[in-house]
């Protein structure tokens, strides 16, 4: 089994209310502070990531993106003009 090495930091101020909940939650998962917030912002970073990356259509939208690449409209003459 390898083990990951864990070779940067990040570092970052919290009030000691936030704090005190961080610890709080981290004791009841019987993990350190550390593991607690890193794994939990791991979570969250996967989350935003795969929001940002995924695009969801109504069935209408879909239905006019994919006719748009079916059909595609003649080119005008700005377009034309670029490849001039």
């Amino acid at each position: 089994m390898s083990v990951a090495i864990k070779d940067e930091r990040i570092d970052f101020r919290a009030s000691l209310n936030q704090k005190a909940i961080l610890e709080r939650a981290a004791e009841i998962k019987h993990v350190s502070l550390s593991s607690y917030v890193l794994t939990s912002s791991l979570k969250q970073a996967q989350i935003d990531l795969a929001e940002n990356e995924m695009l969801i259509l109504s069935n209408r939208d879909r239905d006019f993106v994919m006719s748009l690449l079916e059909n595609p409209p003649e080119p005008n003459e700005a377009l034309k003009g670029l490849f001039k």
